[in-house]
């Protein structure tokens, strides 16, 4: 697997998909509907087991949910130093995203994480180039998506 920072995102047809991801497609579709109630009974209803379930949720979306959503979930592990958070946040601002939701934990040997749910809608670059500008900042130690499209 390659590390974090090399990661890549692609628009991919379904019939390339392994029936794996095909399925875990399915299984949220009837989550979201509200056809199950639960990850046991979507995966046992389009015969998945939910260790792939789990492996692909966050990766796999419908185009669509990702077009009406533009919803991105990144987690970060960042340096603690005074003005990380607004230094960050400023680079999140510059490149037309809406923070919708921040968690940051309280530091622990002078590392600290934080999540950031944003709206893209309005992003004025590439995702890939999103997540360079973050990983380029000299606090920063590692950013990855966690989850993008509808949750």
């Amino acid at each position: 697997m390659k590390d974090v920072s090399e990661q890549r995102y692609f628009l991919v047809r379904e019939d390339v998909l392994t029936e794996a991801m095909q399925k875990t497609l399915d299984a949220k579709e009837l989550l979201q509907s509200g056809e199950v109630a639960s990850i046991w009974d979507a995966v046992k209803k389009v015969d998945l087991s939910r260790s792939a379930f789990y492996k692909y949720r966050d990766a796999v979306f419908p185009f669509h949910s990702i077009v009406r959503e533009r919803i991105l979930t990144v987690f970060l592990q960042l340096e603690d130093r005074n003005g990380t958070l607004a230094t960050l946040l400023h680079t999140v601002a510059e490149t037309q995203c809406n923070v919708l939701t921040i968690h940051q934990s309280i530091p622990i040997q002078g590392r600290a994480n934080v999540t950031l749910s944003l709206d893209v809608t309005a992003m004025n670059v590439q995702l890939d180039d999103f997540l360079q500008q973050l990983k380029r900042l000299d606090f920063v130690e590692s950013a990855e998506v966690i989850s993008s499209g509808a949750s």
